[in-house]
């Protein structure tokens, strides 16, 4: 018997050629060369150009290929009234109140100095020199010690700042995050806050603090507070919805409450990573709180910014080193912390 050959299925639609995809569509490539519009505005817009020109001419100038320079001059009287750093303090005897020269200040001692000072002269109408003598109380690590200090009252403003800000944040983080706040137009609201807190720059609430508490780190704390507290709440609560569900599904299925669940289910899972985020706020915080002196907020930033007013290269010099040695043992301090709280290696 016979096998007959079945049909073989014809297909209706089979393509008589390949068409490969372009790589590189029309719209891709004007896309491409409006964006290279866009930053060629942008290029000049910014002054990069002229920042680059200047660049290339402080290099040739210092090789003796340009005769002058701008960014090599401004370099230069830098570096020329920046050192040596200034660690004493000196204060004419006159402008001092009180004082007893039987009971100086430690490691200070007393100089008198003949120096030139103008004067205009009523009879002649012009001004003359002449010499003076001017008693001085020298403290040869004066300036060294205020700078110390007022580095001390940075970290203080920046330690309390965090202090604020997690304060703030814990209420924000469970109402943020969405699988355990109680009401969702608490997670819009608290999620909201953290977003606004994070969008206002330190600096500018800074000088709104400063109209409300006046001049002094009080300002600098609260603001510093607040725009970290957006940072905080925003990290915590996303670490709460992102945790593991199995530990919180099955202590609640024992009939543990929220409150149970987030204790012993998700904080032992999200705490090494919480404390891993106040200490980088901590750093930030202190990175920051230098500059915010500049607005009267406190701090290093208002010797600083005034010193820099007064072309004092060789004070702002030695801020500038404190701050840089105070931002590095913090960072060695954090990073040994991390590494006893967080590792388990």
């Amino acid at each position: 018997m016979s096998q007959v050959p079945l049909p073989h299925p014809v297909a209706t639609n089979s393509p008589t050629e390949w068409k490969l995809r372009q790589p590189y569509s029309k719209k891709f490539i004007f896309g491409l060369l409006v964006g290279f519009v866009v930053l060629g505005w942008s290029f000049q817009n910014v002054e990069l150009d002229r920042g680059m020109k200047e660049l290339m001419q402080a290099v040739g100038y210092s090789v003796g290929l340009a005769e002058t320079s701008q960014v090599a001059t401004g370099a230069t009287n830098y570096v020329e009234k920046g050192w040596p750093l200034v660690l004493s303090k000196e204060t004419p005897v006159l402008r001092l109140e009180d004082f007893d020269r039987n009971n100086l200040p430690w490691l200070s001692h007393l100089e008198t100095r003949t120096e030139i000072e103008p004067e205009f002269d009523t009879d002649a109408m012009q001004m003359i020199n002449h010499e003076v003598t001017i008693e001085y109380l020298v403290q040869p690590i004066g300036y060294l010690g205020r700078v110390a200090m007022l580095m001390i009252e940075t970290i203080e403003m920046a330690f309390w700042g965090t202090v604020i800000a997690v304060l703030v944040a814990i209420p924000l983080t469970f109402f943020g995050a969405k699988n355990y706040t109680p009401w969702i137009g608490l997670y819009h609201l608290s999620r909201g806050i953290c977003s606004f807190n994070r969008a206002m720059p330190e600096l500018i609430t800074a000088l709104f603090f400063v109209l409300m508490f006046g001049f002094g780190p009080i300002a600098g704390m609260v603001a510093l507070g607040l725009h970290t507290s957006g940072l905080l709440g925003k990290f915590f609560a996303d670490d709460i919805e992102n945790a593991d569900p199995g530990p919180q599904m099955a202590l609640a299925s024992t009939g543990a409450g929220k409150l149970k669940v987030i204790r012993f289910a998700v904080l032992p899972h999200v705490l090494p990573q919480f404390v891993a985020y106040v200490q980088y706020i901590l750093e930030r915080n202190v990175r920051t709180a230098t500059v915010l002196g500049i607005v009267g907020a406190g701090g290093i930033g208002l010797e600083l910014k005034g010193r820099w007013d007064m072309f004092a290269y060789g004070h702002v010099t030695t801020i500038l080193l404190a701050i840089f040695v105070t931002v590095y043992l913090l960072e060695c301090m954090s990073q040994y912390l991390r590494k006893r709280l967080i590792d388990t290696d």
